[in-house]
């Protein structure tokens, strides 16, 4: 009994003594962020110590927090959730509020904002004000928006190029544009084992082509020489010329803290030589990568969470002095771009903005997208997120352009490859706007639409340098239908008629009963970012008269009538000095109508003088030469055709079933007694300016050296 006393005794001893060294064990493992292997020593030392008194609650609840840390840091995130949850039951909020903040970042990561915003709130109560949750808080009420506000952006996962490890951080690697470098955990040659950070294998750089059909080649190990090792190398860039490449490097060593750093390598032959270590005069515990140079290397953008920043890891900058060989003091890139939050992976837009990943603006989930536009020298304007579905609830980053629509950038949202929602390459592609056309062809001078008109669409060709053939422009026809319309968007093989950054002109072809016309309409989808319906209308002249606005006279007066709120007779010959305008050849004869009231010789008089009065006011006043207009009088000699219709008569000719009227005196007299409206209403009509074409090869160019005979004798 006393040997078994001795042995139970002796046990109790080692099991008080284990707990320590398990708690030593997992505090060493998250101190030195080797998250995947804390996570499990933090469980398993939270397990072994038995909750007896205050001070073991205390521990259980700290080991708890740094369980759930572990986890999201070594991307299991409903693990983390659980074991947050389990600190804040231990009361751990008492001895660090801090567990509510992230307990609600890792909420708004699942796109779960009500949990997200609960647990903001409460990390407010215990510290009230603080910045960086007030700011998460808002950023709740714009995820919203975005989401409702989706940009015309589609993005995809790169599947051939991810595997269900981590890759991350896509550059354009060649000239060509067709290959592009990314960091990858996939097994390599040079680097074997787990990392303890994230529990799959140690970052190299790989590269991958594209082929001529556009499929992915097999990923190979970045040429370069002593570029990839044993550590971890990562979010690799290079200068504009392609002949300097700056990468990560995280060194690490048993119980030493080395920060990540920054190397850089020269172009030899057709890889680049050995790497060296850029210096920025910094400790070697200070973490700085995510390098961005700019076109010729003179300045390098970069990631650190050395002191004086603005909070986390900022965007900084230091510039090269070719003479001395060294690089000047770190700038941090100030509070427009930086916050207390983390700023990292900067890329460079093509049009010279900064794109990078931040998770302190106002955004949607963990690390989003934000371009903020360039300005002088080291100066960016306010951030801007790119808004969904570039941007998502998970953490996305490292958006590199390929061009203005095309380009690739980083992310672990629903999608990615593997059970993990490990980070992949994903690609992005702001689709084609969408154009199409309506042509309306009517007869000038009325609304009759014209059917079987010809109307033929050019598509400009973009100018050439001297010396170059010009490219045959890209003509097409079509027939308007019996609406005098016709509409172009999708051809047979599916492509577009109307494409983007394109000029084009229209025109009607010369067609029987009309006079031909060198009017031309002029398009473009230059610069546009958005869709458009386009809608032209083209008028054509018909060989008939064509009927003017209406002008008006007192009675027995030529004198243009000009009564407030009813009529303007100057506005009306307005339309035909547009008319003329449109139609520069033109020669026109404007033929005045009386009604029958009256003495035949005297209305034709006083018609012919109405007439001369239009013309008047159209070389007087709006500068008309002369020579193209011919004033006529008719008098009451040709009545007017109107159409009648349930009761109403038109001037035009209305949809549906009517009946054509010709508005003699015989027929206008029957409504003198019974409808005196519908009497002068009808004499209205018959008072009318109408034009007749005469030529259309007028010419300033030439004088017209012969009068105009008017056919009619007046």
């Amino acid at each position: 009994m006393k040997n078994y006393l001795l042995l139970i005794s002796i046990f109790i001893s080692a099991l008080a003594f284990a707990q320590p060294a398990a708690v030593h064990r997992a505090d060493a493992a998250f101190e030195s962020g080797k998250y995947f292997e804390a996570a499990d020593l933090a469980v398993k030392a939270y397990e072994r110590i038995s909750p007896k008194n205050a001070k073991a609650l205390a521990m259980k609840s700290e080991l708890a927090y740094k369980a759930a840390y572990s986890f999201e840091k070594a991307y299991l995130l409903d693990k983390s959730i659980d074991w947050y949850q389990r600190a804040i039951d231990l009361k751990h909020f008492e001895q660090n509020p801090y567990v509510y903040f992230r307990l609600g970042s890792a909420y708004k990561l699942k796109g779960e904002y009500d949990k997200a915003r609960t647990s903001y709130e409460n990390f407010l109560k215990l510290v009230p004000g603080d910045k960086q949750t007030l700011n998460a808080l808002a950023s709740l009420e714009d995820a919203e928006v975005m989401k409702d506000n989706r940009t015309r952006y589609t993005v995809k996962s790169e599947l051939k190029i991810n595997t269900e490890g981590l890759e991350m951080a896509p550059i354009i690697s060649n000239r060509r544009g067709t290959a592009i470098a990314f960091a990858s955990t996939r097994q390599s040659s040079v680097a074997s084992g787990k990392d303890p950070i994230t529990g799959e294998g140690y970052f190299n750089i790989w590269e991958a082509e594209l082929d001529r059909s556009g499929n992915w080649s097999e990923p190979k190990l970045f040429e370069a020489d002593s570029l990839n090792t044993e550590f971890n190398e990562g979010t690799i860039a290079m200068d504009g010329r392609f002949r300097t490449i700056y990468f990560t490097r995280c060194p690490s060593e048993f119980k030493k803290n080395f920060g990540c750093q920054i190397w850089s390598a020269e172009k030899k032959g057709r890889g680049f030589g050995v790497p060296s270590k850029v210096v920025l005069g910094v400790n070697d515990s200070i973490s700085v990568g995510h390098p961005l140079p700019n076109e010729d290397g003179s300045v390098l953008i970069f990631a650190s969470d050395m002191p004086g920043g603005e909070g986390g890891r900022d965007l900084w900058y230091s510039e090269y002095k070719r003479r001395e060989n060294s690089w000047t003091t770190p700038i941090n890139l100030g509070p427009e771009i930086n916050t207390s939050g983390d700023e990292l992976f900067p890329t460079f837009a093509l049009n010279g903005d900064l794109l990078f990943a931040s998770d302190g603006h106002k955004g949607l989930g963990g690390l989003d997208i934000y371009v903020a536009a360039k300005e002088e020298g080291m100066k960016f304007g306010k951030p801007e997120n790119m808004g969904t579905p570039i941007n998502s609830d998970a953490n996305d980053y490292h958006m590199t352009e390929v061009s203005k629509k095309f380009g690739y950038f980083t992310s672990n949202r629903k999608g990615s490859k593997g059970t993990r929602s490990l980070p992949d390459v994903w690609s992005y592609e702001l689709p084609p706007n969408i154009f199409d056309l309506k042509v309306i062809v009517a007869e000038i001078g009325g609304s009759s639409r014209v059917n079987g008109a010809i109307v033929e669409v050019t598509e400009i060709p973009e100018e050439v340098e001297e010396g170059q053939d010009k490219p045959e422009p890209v003509v097409f026809k079509g027939t308007t239908n019996a609406s005098g319309e016709i509409f172009w968007d999708k051809q047979p093989d599916g492509n577009r008629f109307i494409n983007e950054e394109k000029d084009y002109s229209i025109k009607v072809l010369p067609l029987e009963g009309y006079h031909a016309s060198d009017n031309v309409e002029e398009f473009s989808t230059v610069g546009l970012a958005y869709d458009q319906n386009f809608i032209l209308e083209m008028s054509i002249l018909p060989k008939t008269p064509i009927v003017l606005p209406e002008v008006r006279y007192a009675l027995g007066s030529d004198k243009l009538q000009m009564i407030e709120g009813e009529i303007n007779s100057k506005d009306s010959l307005n339309y035909v000095f547009e008319m003329l305008k449109e139609y520069p050849g033109m020669v026109l004869r404007l033929v005045s109508h009386s009604d029958a009231r009256g003495g035949a010789a005297s209305n034709a008089a006083l018609a012919k003088r109405r007439a001369q009065a239009c013309v008047n006011y159209l070389v007087k006043e709006k500068g008309v030469d002369p020579a193209r207009l011919v004033p006529v009088g008719k008098g009451e000699s040709t009545p007017r055709i109107v159409y009648s219709q349930d009761g109403k008569y038109y001037a035009n000719k209305p949809s549906g079933e009517f009946a054509a009227v010709e508005l003699t005196e015989t027929y206008i007299n029957q409504f003198k007694s019974s409808n005196k409206e519908l009497f002068e209403q009808l004499h209205q009509f018959n008072r009318r300016t109408e034009g007749e074409v005469m030529r259309m090869d007028y010419s300033t160019e030439k004088e017209v050296e012969e009068n105009i005979e008017d056919p009619e004798g007046e």
